[in-house]
């Protein structure tokens, strides 16, 4: 891990490379319209708190809590220059109880920018590294909910309501830049991270957090040419760790493009199979060939020390665009890892384009049945585009499609259980559709196994939520 005087140094030439690449940024070209700020992906322009929703169906009584999803909703867009990965986060809570839709509420991350546009104060509590953009997850940590983003920012610890809002880097026990994908240990409590920072190319760390929301291990992991590493994964024994040959591009930062990373066919593509409570030197390596991966579904042990890893695969992945994703999902494929052998054997568990892979998290690190994506377009600049999701039944093959028809686009859907000692899907499927020919959307409720069937519930908001990122439900 770099130490206090090197990271001091890089900060310092990071904050003189700003002044260039904002300078660069006004050059670049703006000419027609930006795919991610026109369209579904117009952002949108207020705060808003909306109550006693209107609901079509029924929701389930023993829904009682709260749906939360971030996504990215510039302040003051601006086409030069601009990646969807990072406009200002703007969060959406809609509060579930009794069978009722008690309220929604819409409100952007108060960074120091957003806090500057909207002319009130920016949301208290400590910066890192001078970067406090956060859009990419929200999600419970330690009974707490906090909006998270990789790669730069400390979370930002949110009220029930979504109004307070505070930078906190848990308790102040994280010493660098966290991620957006944590992942539960249900069995131990502990949440487990792979975090990266661009002031630091030559490390990543994995992240332990305890059942009370602190740190408790921040161990540092070498790597070379800042690899942009956006998910993980954890079985019983290890932490999967995906380093890939996306990898951060000092060309394109002082070029002024505000997402500063590229594919790089000189990167060595690996994963990373890292014992968890080892040293970062005991990780193991193993070769694949050159692609990359945003999300995993889960990963677990065979009894034979073989590794199981179930991911949406692209062949490459920011190697011409530089406005967002600009390659075709290769679909679902399941990774088994051998360490024994230092071999990785790929299979294609469904080739249809699909994103945001999701099980029932009861499982993560464990054998597990079911697996939820969302279906992508095949070509589709906005990358939004299908109309249906998919539940993958990794038993026997199968899958079954729910299509909300022409005009309707889902997002990220969430398993959330029946109760505690629910079947594996025997629960709801939650996520955001937007009606873009009416500029509606709907929350969505749909009985995971009756999942081809009309939905459950749909509660009607009358205004268009722009695609964002992940999202999480938060039992009440």
């Amino acid at each position: 891990m770099a130490s206090a005087i090197e990271t001091a140094i890089r900060n310092t030439v990071t904050k003189g490379i700003g002044v260039i690449a904002d300078f660069n940024r006004k050059r670049l070209d703006s000419d027609g319209a930006h795919p991610f700020l026109t369209g579904i992906h117009e952002p949108m322009t207020e705060e808003l708190t909306l109550e006693d929703l209107p609901v079509i169906g029924t929701i389930p009584a023993a829904l009682d809590g709260r749906y939360l999803r971030i996504g990215p909703n510039p302040v003051a867009p601006e086409p030069a220059g601009h990646h969807w990965f990072t406009g200002d986060g703007m969060v959406h809570g809609l509060a579930l109880r009794d069978g009722k839709a008690l309220w929604y509420r819409n409100r952007w991350i108060r960074s120091n920018k957003v806090g500057k546009a909207l002319g009130v104060a920016p949301a208290p509590g400590p910066r890192h590294g001078g970067f406090d953009t956060v859009n990419t997850n929200v999600a419970s940590i330690g009974g707490r909910i906090f909006a998270l983003v990789e790669a730069g920012s400390y979370p930002v610890e949110l009220s029930d309501t979504l109004d307070e809002q505070t930078y906190n880097p848990f308790d102040d026990t994280l010493t660098g830049s966290f991620t957006a994908h944590p992942h539960l240990d249900p069995l131990t409590g502990e949440q487990h991270a792979i975090a990266y920072e661009a002031t630091d190319p030559g490390t990543v760390r994995h992240i332990v957090i305890s059942p009370d929301g602190r740190v408790v291990r921040e161990e540092p992991i070498a790597v070379q040419h800042g690899p942009s590493i956006h998910d993980c994964a954890i079985t019983a024994r290890h932490v999967v760790v995906m380093d890939l040959p996306v990898t951060f591009s000092m060309k394109a930062l002082i070029g002024g493009h505000s997402f500063p990373y590229r594919w790089n066919p000189e990167h060595r593509a690996r994963i990373g199979l890292l014992p968890r409570d080892a040293r970062g030197t005991g990780i193991q390596w193993i070769d694949v060939d050159p692609c990359y991966i945003f999300h995993v579904a889960n990963a677990f042990d065979l009894p034979d020390g073989r590794v199981v890893m179930d991911a949406v695969v692209y062949d490459t992945m920011f190697a011409q665009s530089v406005l967002g994703p600009d390659a075709r999902s290769r679909g679902l494929e399941r990774w088994t890892i051998d360490p024994a052998a230092g071999t990785v054997e790929r299979r294609t568990i469904d080739a249809t384009p699909q994103e945001f892979p999701r099980p029932d998290e009861r499982r993560f690190g464990q054998p597990y049945r079911y697996a939820y994506t969302l279906g992508l377009p095949d070509r589709d600049e906005a990358f939004i585009g299908a109309s249906f999701v998919l539940k993958h039944d990794l038993e026997t093959g199968g899958r079954t499609v729910h299509d909300f028809g022409e005009g309707r686009y889902p997002g990220e859907f969430v398993f959330v259980p029946a109760h505690a000692d629910a079947a594996e899907d025997e629960g709801w499927l939650i996520g955001l559709v937007v009606d873009l020919p009416h500029e509606t959307t709907d929350l969505v409720i749909l009985d995971a196994q009756a999942f081809s069937s009309e939905p459950v519930a749909r509660i009607r908001l009358p205004h268009r939520i722009p695609p964002g990122f992940h999202g999480n439900w938060v039992a009440g």
